[in-house]
């Protein structure tokens, strides 16, 4: 029997997921939440002003924001979805049951979202005159669709770090109004808003002429409007960290680091301390002086406040560790109420998933296998050079040479002691050693000067006198 789970050995689970949800949301709260509202207040000072240039303007960077988030932006909305089931659908599957009717909901908005920027794009030219003024109430509809989409999102995204009262009530609006639901909410907003304006001065660029007026006044309206938005920033950022569960927090210089760079967190904090920074200065500056502003900093502010998304999703999805769902579900897709059922009668026992319900001499490889399986790859891989390799984890503590089985089970039994990230293991010690003779029989094939990797996985025997397997 085919075990059912899906593994991108190299690369990794969880990078599959990081990279589709972290380059939607790149696409999405720039050109979506924030860049809706920012054209139709570039359509607004046109009419205010009588000049076409700006409506023009505001046309072409609709056309941008419409291809790539109907098209890039669709895509990783999808991807994300598909992913995640393929990953953790144990954790999905959660989500949907709590919040099937707010995503019921959101369904329902994006859906609006997008026949809303159809609308937008189809009938900027048609709208003209007299109906210009309807025209731009239909922006300020896609502007306000695109940011509940987002609302409806962050609540899910703020349960997972912290449900807060739902744990005892099990009730939909407890679990949307979670603690970290309008701290986050008020960050994600304002970063929007900020990378909109960002987006702004440089599609400058190609929106007016070098040396125009019109290309000063654009530079102006763009650098003010992150100025704006800079200060609520700072001031959704200082209210997200105060709410942050401490715990989460401790793990935030691993999170940004990793493991081998957590050293540097200082460092990195820094860096992007001064990304921003000189954000604010180019501007305060365009916003004062826009003709003196050089053509080379335009960009500085976007790619700075992409840094900080970056860096701030990133952090997010690692400080809840061990958790996916805080204290309800683990990194690894098993509920916390399952844990005792799983170490005292066995996880290969009673997970739905697994073939092996008992570990016999003929499938101990087998069983260490899907044990792996269940319990590390969501989060690790196999390969040497894998990313989050387990391979290489146990390496660094056992070395190249030969490992002994009854080493590597002890450090899956400490593991959650030194590293409180990692979830405990979850089955009985039959299981744990299953799990250590099936590692080391992969260590056997893989470490330097071994054997071609063989097609099928080795029997217990054959393990053994390759690795050295003590039972």
């Amino acid at each position: 029997m085919e075990f059912p789970f899906f593994e991108l050995d190299f690369a990794g689970n969880r990078l599959l997921i990081a990279v589709v949800a972290i380059l939607h949301v790149m696409i999405n709260h720039p050109l979506a939440v924030g860049g809706a509202l920012f054209i139709a207040m570039m359509e607004r000072r046109g009419i205010r002003l009588g000049d076409r240039q700006w409506d023009q303007a505001a046309y072409r960077l609709l056309l941008f924001c419409f291809i790539i988030t109907t098209s890039l932006g669709a895509l990783t909305g999808v991807g994300i979805w598909l992913s995640a089931a393929l990953v953790n659908p144990g954790a999905i599957g959660s989500l949907l049951r709590v919040f099937f009717w707010a995503w019921f909901a959101e369904w329902l908005v994006f859906i609006t979202e997008v026949l809303l920027i159809i609308a937008y794009v189809e009938t900027w030219k048609r709208w003209d005159g007299p109906r210009k003024a309807a025209h731009l109430r239909l922006g300020y509809a896609l502007a306000a669709f695109s940011w509940i989409t987002m609302a409806l999102i962050t609540a899910i995204l703020g349960f997972m770090m912290e449900p807060g009262a739902w744990q005892a009530s099990h009730r939909l609006v407890d679990g949307i109004l979670n603690p970290l639901y309008l701290p986050q909410l008020a960050f994600r907003t304002c970063l929007a808003m900020a990378m909109a304006g960002a987006m702004g001065l440089v599609g400058s660029w190609w929106l007016s002429e070098r040396g125009s007026a019109f290309r000063q006044d654009l530079v102006r309206f763009s650098c003010r409007w992150m100025a704006l938005w800079s200060l609520p920033l700072a001031a959704a950022s200082a209210w997200y960290l105060a709410v942050v569960p401490p715990v989460m927090l401790e793990r935030a210089p691993t999170a940004l680091g990793t493991m081998r760079g957590e050293g540097a967190y200082p460092a990195i904090l820094t860096a992007i301390a001064v990304l921003l920074g000189a954000s604010a200065y180019v501007a305060l500056s365009g916003w004062r002086w826009p003709r003196a502003l050089p053509r080379w900093s335009y960009a500085l502010p976007f790619l700075a406040l992409l840094v900080l998304l970056a860096a701030f999703e990133r952090t997010r999805e690692f400080v809840r560790k061990p958790w996916v769902i805080a204290g309800y579900m683990y990194a690894n897709g098993i509920r916390a109420e399952d844990y005792p059922l799983y170490q005292a009668e066995g996880l290969l026992k009673h997970h739905p998933f697994a073939s092996v319900r008992a570990i016999t001499d003929a499938n101990r490889l087998q069983a260490g296998q899907e044990v792996y399986q269940i319990a590390c790859a969501t989060c690790h891989t196999t390969a040497p050079g894998g990313v989050n390799s387990v391979h290489a984890r146990f390496e660094a503590m056992l070395g190249q040479g030969p490992w002994r089985s009854a080493a590597v089970g002890q450090i899956i039994a400490s593991m959650h002691g030194s590293r409180a990230y990692m979830p405990e293991f979850p089955g009985i010690p039959a299981e744990r050693r299953a799990l250590a003779e099936w590692l080391v029989a992969q260590h056997a094939i893989h470490r330097p000067g071994a054997a071609a990797p063989a097609t099928t996985t080795p029997s217990p025997a054959a393990a053994a006198t390759a690795a050295g397997t003590e039972r």
